[in-house]
């Protein structure tokens, strides 16, 4: 599947911001499942944009602007050839050890009660992590509705458990406290999903977990969407949470109050081959087809 992506990032500022720094997690790296075919990162300001690599192996973009601004429009373009691998994640850039996954953070730390809904998940019979895992994903959509509004981007996996609803990056956090409770080394996905429900116009990107299920490797599992990751997930970076993933964080001086606007779109680009004669002649059209990202 071949996916168009534009995404608009829009800060203004009370007063011209001084000293302005974004830490981009923006772009996505090639593996088994994707092939990135074109990538722009594009601030509407002038700066610095440079590019990095951190510690979970995320490429990353500094991007340092040369004069205060009262506003910043972060755009990103590009063309993503996905594939189908039934979820499964090779080829991927690794820079830390398995185990480091089973880390809790403050955001995907477990409750007595997050701790109670893994065990009963998991059962009293043999654990085999890859049913096991299916069954967590499956009872964590079951259990929290997919509805914007009650959490933030600071809500933890226990409080957002707790209220029963919350966005994606909710839904993921429960699905890392419960599987790494279950001694499975998980991790946090931000990236993009194309969805065919005829939704073009979206607010925010997507986020899923990866589990690492012995002699299979890593794979993929949205529990927003109840699924298992397919061709419709782009994977941009990784972490151990929604922080170490994070498509934009930054820091300034000054700028008063801040107000933040999304715009995203993803499209599926169709190829169609016709034949005529003893010849072949592509043509390809673009197509946009109804595509939602979940708020994460």
């Amino acid at each position: 599947m071949r996916i168009r992506i534009v995404h608009d990032t829009v800060y203004t500022y009370q007063q011209p911001a001084r000293g302005l720094i974004q830490i981009l997690r923006l772009t996505p790296r090639d593996h088994d499942g994707q092939h990135v075919r074109e990538w722009r990162i594009e601030p509407s300001v002038n700066g610095r944009l440079t590019a990095r690599e951190d510690g979970f192996g995320n490429l990353v973009h500094w991007f340092t602007a040369d004069d205060p601004t009262d506003a910043l429009t972060v755009r990103v373009t590009g063309e993503i050839e996905t594939f189908e691998t039934s979820g499964v994640v090779r080829g991927a850039v690794e820079r830390l050890p398995d185990l480091f996954y089973l880390r809790d953070t403050p955001l995907t730390e477990a409750s007595a009660e997050l701790k109670a809904f893994a065990e009963k998940v998991a059962g009293k019979g043999e654990r085999d992590a890859l049913p096991m895992l299916h069954r967590l994903l499956a009872a964590v959509h079951d259990a929290v509705t997919f509805e914007p509004g009650p959490t933030s981007a600071s809500t933890s996996a226990a409080q957002a458990f707790e209220v029963g609803k919350g966005v994606c990056q909710d839904l993921t956090h429960i699905f890392l406290a419960a599987a790494r409770h279950l001694e499975i080394p998980s991790r946090y996905v931000s990236g993009y999903f194309r969805r065919d429900d005829g939704a073009d116009d979206q607010k925010a990107g997507h986020a899923w977990a990866e589990s690492l299920v012995p002699g299979l490797g890593w794979i993929g599992f949205d529990p927003a969407n109840g699924i298992s990751a397919t061709e419709a997930h782009v994977r941009v970076a990784v972490g151990l949470d929604y922080l170490g993933a994070a498509p934009i964080r930054g820091s300034r001086v000054g700028g008063g109050t801040e107000t933040l606007d999304v715009a995203l779109r993803v499209e599926q680009v169709h190829s169609q081959s016709q034949s005529q004669g003893h010849g072949q002649q592509s043509q390809s059209q673009s197509q946009s087809l109804g595509q939602s990202l979940g708020q994460g």
